[in-house]
């Protein structure tokens, strides 16, 4: 059975813990204030989750999801990660994580900044361009008439892959997008950020997104 381990437990990584539970993983999750705090989450998922320190769950995790501030990427632990699928659902919000002059002047992505601490991991962004209810309500079985599709961007083809069966798993169709350096086409402001939208619909935001915000 896959461990998936979640470094964050704020709305996206309570709702993609309980979709996991519901799909037969065994979850560990963490947060910034200790494993104590996450009594209440941990008897609602039940015994196939446990809560752990972020040392802890970057470990014990087969797949790992970073679904922290952006700010505090710099925390999150190297060694237990190398070589391990991590899916980033981050976005940048200046408000809450302050200036980044990379992704200010739009010279980085928001994935390649964590690809760029987690240089020994397979990074791919997922799950970030969706309201975090939504991944527990959106869901529909495949084939299902204007069934919602998530983006995935990614540098490698392992990753990618677990994430299209994890997307399917959880009700979602898959976008590929490109790679790291084209993920800013769903991040924060781009036209496939936060509306639902069927495969089609989120190609054609995809092709949409403009970068240089001077010609929006």
């Amino acid at each position: 059975m896959t461990t998936l381990g979640i470094i964050g437990a704020g709305n996206i990584g309570s709702q993609l813990a309980r979709k996991a539970v519901q799909n037969g993983f065994d979850v560990v999750i963490s947060n910034s204030r200790g494993p104590h705090t996450l009594a209440e989450l941990i008897t609602e998922l039940g015994p196939q989750a446990t809560a752990g320190t972020t040392l802890e769950t970057a470990e014990a995790g087969d797949i790992v999801v970073v679904t922290i501030p952006l700010r505090n990427i710099g925390q999150i632990p190297t060694a237990p990660l190398a070589g391990k699928v991590v899916i980033d659902t981050n976005n940048y919000y200046p408000q809450r994580d302050g200036n980044i002059e990379l992704l200010d002047t739009e010279s980085a992505t928001v994935s390649g900044l964590l690809q760029g601490h987690l240089a020994d991991s397979l990074v791919v962004k997922g799950f970030n361009h969706i309201p975090a209810p939504e991944i527990s309500t959106d869901g529909t079985a495949p084939g299902s008439p204007g069934r919602r599709a998530l983006a995935i961007a990614g540098d490698d083809d392992q990753a990618k892959a677990f994430l299209v069966d994890l997307y399917d798993r959880f009700g979602f169709d898959a976008v590929d997008v490109g790679t790291l350096d084209d993920s800013w086409r769903i991040e924060r402001d781009q036209p496939g950020y936060g509306p639902r939208q069927n495969a089609d619909q989120l190609r054609a935001a995809v092709a949409g997104a403009v970068r240089d915000k001077n010609s929006r």
